[in-house]
């Protein structure tokens, strides 16, 4: 009697064309330059995330034979870092297209849960009182808690098809709210905004907003482009300069806001993935925002590994959507501590 194909499994169906499986030798067995190569990191990233991640792998399954945490991963890092669709990061490794989805979405949720472990804003006062060091030590901005800036990333088009998820550019795209600090640490990812919502309303939605507005503009302020409003939490540049004073305030917090420029740069460099010009997210709105918020959480854990990967600004397929020339909303509190701020540091 003939087996419905759809019994059976695409793992074993692949054994018999010969592929070598991860699952049948250690990762000691290829040479660290062949995973930074394949994978885009070395063996003791990779041997840090199977630590971590390793129990949230390994959950029961009825599967005759269950993928490793370390396969898993490095098809998940396969993916994010090459930017390439599946099948053919599968075919790499030798797992099917359909276990190579299962191994993105199962390494994907096991960071998304551990999203607030990696991605903060430091608490502690000597924490908060070295970021601001940080920043002034840049350009000579004090208060500085942190840089804001939006990030476009390509999607397909919903299988509903939503308006709300096509930008100024015409594609369907993920506007990404992130906040980083000096060596281009993510304090803030939020993930998840339709590609047609414009920056500052990204702002005015999120929980950052909230928190600064309830309790940290206290603490200082952030700094941002002009496609954000100024705030009393959000210092943006003076949009028409007219005092010395004025241009070397617009000097310091553009020398200062570049943090931010070069973090995305290295976010799209190391996960071709987030990069539209070498691929589109195949996935729904939400799983994309999650497999963006996971990538975010792996450059956080890159640079704590001393993996650092900036890169010059440049073009990008997909920058800021917002005209940083808007009309300035005068906010009387606002303007009052940036005309504060500009003529007590920078006379």
């Amino acid at each position: 009697m003939a087996i419905p194909i759809t019994v059976l499994d695409c793992d074993l169906l692949l054994y018999g064309r010969g592929h070598r499986t991860l699952d049948r030798f250690r990762l000691d067995d290829v040479s660290n330059e062949y995973l930074v190569t394949t994978y885009g990191f070395p063996r003791p990233f990779i041997d840090y995330l199977v630590e971590l991640l390793g129990a949230s792998l390994s959950r029961p399954t009825q599967r005759s034979r269950a993928i490793s945490p370390e396969t898993q991963i490095m098809a998940a890092l396969g993916f994010y870092t090459s930017g390439s669709f599946q099948t053919r990061m599968g075919d790499t490794i030798g797992i099917s297209q359909a276990s190579m989805s299962r191994c993105v979405t199962n390494v994907t949720d096991a960071l998304v849960e551990r999203a607030s472990q990696f991605i903060c804003f430091p608490q502690e006062e000597e924490s908060v009182q070295k970021l601001k060091d940080d920043f002034y030590g840049l350009a000579g901005v004090p208060g500085v808690l942190g840089v804001v800036d939006c990030m476009h990333v390509t999607i397909k088009a919903p299988n509903a098809e939503d308006l709300s998820y096509i930008n100024r550019k015409g594609l369907h795209s993920l506007n990404c709210l992130l906040v980083c600090d000096t060596q281009g640490v993510l304090l803030w990812a939020e993930t998840h905004r339709p590609g047609s919502t414009q920056d500052d309303m990204v702002l005015h939605q999120s929980n950052l907003s909230c928190l600064f507005e309830t309790k940290m503009h206290k603490e200082g302020w952030m700094l941002a482009d002009g496609a954000l409003h100024l705030q009393p939490w959000l210092m943006t540049p003076v949009q028409i300069p007219e005092s010395p004073q004025e241009y070397r305030y617009n000097m310091a917090h553009s020398a200062t806001h570049s943090v931010m420029e070069r973090a995305q740069q290295a976010l799209r460099h190391r996960f071709r993935c987030l990069d539209g010009s070498r691929a589109t997210l195949q996935y729904s709105p939400e799983k994309s925002a999650q497999i963006i918020l996971a990538c975010c959480i792996l450059h956080n854990i890159a640079l704590q590994h001393g993996l650092d990967i900036w890169c010059d600004p440049g073009t990008s397929a997909m920058e800021t959507e917002e005209d940083c020339n808007n009309m300035e909303a005068v906010e009387t509190e606002a303007y009052r501590m940036r005309h504060e701020l500009v003529q007590n540091h920078f006379t």
